[in-house]
């Protein structure tokens, strides 16, 4: 599903930017396919702005970008040669295909450059260490591309955790899916191995996965048991029905589904379940269990990190049942263009730090991976984090 953006109004956009004296911040896009479009409609939304540079490894792809865009910009046929001649870049958006996230996070971090990466933050629990660890050694800002934490829905349940409305958490049931929604519409990098490295659990898992741990504090992982399988997308049906090539089935070659047991620390268990392909309309609704209350919140038909409705607050109060309804909350402003702008405000004053920091992912990351690990294996696996 292609994201569709509004533009919003510069002044509205100006009131939420912190200024930078004028200077203009020079922006580099690595990786000029589908969800670059999103990141160059936020760029273009912002007057303190000028993106200047773009690489793509196939021959005039940036170029065709930009020439879409009218913006004039130096175009490259790698990360390397872009980032061995733009000297003076302040920040890189990262949106390039899975495989690709953890070698051109390196690249630009270790020459001095700030880094917006889109999710997942990268394929394996290794690759998110060694970028990591050129983050620590550059102190350049890293930020991952979880624009639902910017949702005030999301926010929202983070501040009904952290209110004690629901006493002790001690269970998360959490997931989403789509009855038919492999991503396939501009091509099979989605899908690849080669190219993809995971399948709906890094495209779609990682949302759900920080919906829920950001709302408890991100504790660490301590055991994974695991499952994924691809019985949609090995199946050429799935694809000639709705219109594609039936060879694509292949080449399919990561999950379309996934399920996990997870323990966490603080005596937290997390029942996870995520699917690109089912038949069934969801999984499951996301439901946080406390000893004083708990929290239903309703899946969406096609997951994409949101909400699907109004949540529920279930609690005992003087011996009564309750339920509380929360409506949804709305806000005018993009949520793609507030993640962009806040990696720039990172920019500007590093202090800020950054929006969703992969202190935090790692563990996202963690989980995907050892649920990987799991699988393969057969077995439930402890989670170990290397020291960065």
């Amino acid at each position: 599903m292609a994201i569709s953006k509004t533009n919003l109004d510069p002044n509205q956009v100006a009131e939420k930017k912190t200024e930078t004296s004028g200077r203009k911040l020079k922006i580099g896009i690595i990786g000029t396919g589908w969800i670059a479009d999103a990141h160059m409609e936020s760029y273009l939304n912002m007057p303190d702005v000028e993106v200047v540079a773009g690489a793509d490894l196939v021959p005039g792809k940036a170029e065709a970008f930009f020439k879409k865009y009218g913006v004039e910009a130096r175009c490259y046929n790698s990360d390397v040669e872009m980032i061995a001649n733009e000297k003076d870049l302040d920040g890189v958006s990262i949106c390039t295909y899975n495989c690709q996230h953890a070698p051109c996070a390196i690249h630009a971090l270790e020459a001095g450059i700030n880094v917006m990466l889109e999710k997942p933050f990268t394929v394996t629990l290794d690759e998110a260490v060694e970028v990591m660890k050129a983050e620590k050694k550059s102190g350049k800002i890293l930020t991952i591309g979880f624009q639902p934490r910017l949702d005030p829905n999301m926010q929202q349940i983070k501040k009904i955790v952290e209110s004690g409305e629901l006493g002790k958490v001690y269970y998360i049931q959490t997931g989403g899916g789509r009855r038919r929604g492999i991503p396939t519409p501009f091509g099979t990098t989605f899908i690849e191995k080669d190219t993809a490295g995971i399948g709906a659990l890094g495209d779609i898992g990682c949302y759900s996965l920080d919906m829920v741990l950001n709302a408890v504090g991100y504790p660490k992982p301590l055991t994974v048991s695991g499952y994924k399988s691809a019985h949609f997308g090995k199946n050429p049906k799935t694809f000639t029905e709705s219109g594609r090539p039936a060879e694509y089935a292949n080449i399919f070659g990561v999950d379309d589904f996934a399920a996990a047991f997870v323990r966490l620390e603080g005596d937290i268990i997390l029942d996870f379940r995520i699917a690109w392909a089912m038949n069934i309309n969801t999984p499951g609704d996301t439901i946080i269990l406390g000893t004083e209350g708990g929290l239903r919140i309703p899946s969406t038909d096609c997951w994409n990190g949101s909400v699907g409705g109004e949540m529920t607050i279930y609690k005992n109060v003087a011996g009564l049942e309750t339920e509380t309804k929360l409506p949804i909350l709305h806000d005018s402003r993009d949520l793609f263009d507030k993640k962009i702008r806040s990696f720039l405000d990172s920019i500007i004053d590093p202090s800020k730090g950054p929006t969703v920091p992969s202190g935090q992912i790692i563990y996202n990351q963690a989980i995907i991976d050892g649920i990987a690990k799991s699988h393969e294996l057969g077995r439930e696996i402890e989670v170990v984090i290397p020291e960065i």
